[in-house]
């Protein structure tokens, strides 16, 4: 096990305890952790290796027999050390870390062209139908290690689906917080894997008010695709695969998604794991992309602000999954799409629409929200090199966006 370290004020517990946030400010953990050497020795190795993303293990903190190290600051880097106990007082400690990690086969998601020089990865083949699967068997399999009395999570959908799955596969107690207009097949999965669903009215931001309020109870394990760092190193795996598909290379651009920015915090620690352990030579530019509806890191970016002055507004979008009108690690998002040489784009509702129709029409049925990232390659100049589109949902978890079945039958 490592350490939570908050990247705000550098305060730090255990990552055994069950404290879901920074005590002290209430911000997300970050996870004090460096990766193992991977040599290109591994590469060769990989084909041997277990069809699950697991098979990265000397880059995943839970892998059986890790050998990454705890990269915390010292006292001299002005870390504050802090005994953290339980959120109502209590204590836990490491179950069997023996047994095989939490798995459903995840990841390894086919890489196939959508143009000469654009691809897609088709994460909505996971398990679960979204790219959530990532971060969820992290999740997951520390919660199994803790044993809490229940575990809780709150999504939009898709991530509480995930968390289900993998909850149901691990043996655990699970109930998750959704927005009351959550699509009935996204509800309907949910439950389908013996979780309880919990309907908040309000959207988003009150659905995770509600969950952060119950993960603040005795025994409660908060599956927080956004506040723990766990998730953010399954999703890092979608760029080892694609380092692991390109025969040890990257694309020259990475289009991402944003909401609250898991999967691009999650490429943004492999790449620098892959560029630190010389596995590639030069760091791809990350293209961010919002609903124009909601779009409050996009609006930062182009202000040049470090930050959201404060939450957007929430205004109706096919995107719902990434409506997020105030990112809890905004900063670090856009740190990250600065550092690389990137920008952001939004994308127009008739955008997103066509978009759906127009991958439907190649053979790929991705939902609203997964389908940003192909609208925003279509409307915006072509850019130079490679480039690789995540598909993050199955079409199937919501059907055509009202609308687009007007247009598809004309």
């Amino acid at each position: 096990m490592t350490d939570y370290v908050c990247p705000r004020c550098r305060t730090q517990a255990p990552d055994t305890a069950l404290t879901w946030c920074c005590p002290r400010c209430r911000g997300p953990w970050d996870l004090a952790y460096a990766a193992a050497p991977v040599s290109l020795q591994s590469l060769a190795s990989l084909p041997s290796r277990v069809n699950s993303l697991w098979r990265y293990a000397e880059a995943l903190p839970l892998a059986p027999g890790a050998t990454g190290t705890t990269d915390a600051p010292g006292a001299a880097g002005g870390t504050t050390t802090t005994d953290v106990t339980g959120p109502a007082g209590t204590t836990t400690t490491a179950g069997t870390t023996g047994a095989p990690p939490v798995s459903l086969g995840e990841g390894r998601t086919p890489l196939v062209p959508l143009t000469d020089t654009v691809s897609a990865k088709l994460d909505f083949l996971m398990p679960t139908l979204s790219f959530k699967d990532r971060g969820a068997v992290m999740l997951a399999e520390l919660a199994r290690r803790l044993a809490p009395r229940t575990v809780i999570a709150d999504s939009s959908g898709n991530a509480g689906t995930a968390v289900a799955a993998y909850c149901a596969r691990a043996g655990l107690d699970c109930s998750v917080y959704v927005p009351d207009g959550t699509s009935p097949k996204k509800l309907e999965q949910i439950r389908a894997h013996g979780a309880r669903t919990v309907l908040v009215p309000g959207g988003r931001e009150a659905t995770a008010r509600a969950a952060r309020a119950a993960a603040d109870g005795p025994g409660v394990f908060y599956a927080s695709h956004v506040y723990n760092p766990h998730f953010l190193h399954g999703t890092k795996t979608y760029a080892y695969e694609l380092w692991e598909e390109l025969g040890g290379r990257l694309p020259d651009t990475l289009v991402l998604p944003v909401g609250n920015g898991t999967l691009l915090l999650g490429v943004a620690l492999a790449v620098e794991e892959l560029y630190g352990h010389g596995l590639v030579d030069r760091r791809p530019a990350f293209v961010a992309v919002q609903a124009e509806a909601v779009s409050p890191l996009a609006a930062a970016f182009h202000a040049g602000s470090e930050e959201p002055p404060g939450p957007a507004e929430v205004r109706p979008t096919l995107a719902e999954g990434i409506a997020i009108p105030a990112p809890p690690r905004a900063a670090q998002i856009l740190r990250a799409v600065r550092a690389s040489g990137g920008t952001f784009h939004t994308v127009t509702e008739d955008q997103i629409l066509a978009a759906q129709l127009d991958l439907a029409r190649r053979g790929l049925y991705v939902e609203p929200t997964g389908v940003a990232c192909w609208a925003a390659v279509r409307a915006a100049p072509e850019r130079p090199g490679t480039t690789v589109v995540p598909l993050c949902g199955a079409g199937a978890k919501t059907g055509l966006a009202a609308g687009a079945g007007d247009r598809a039958v004309r």
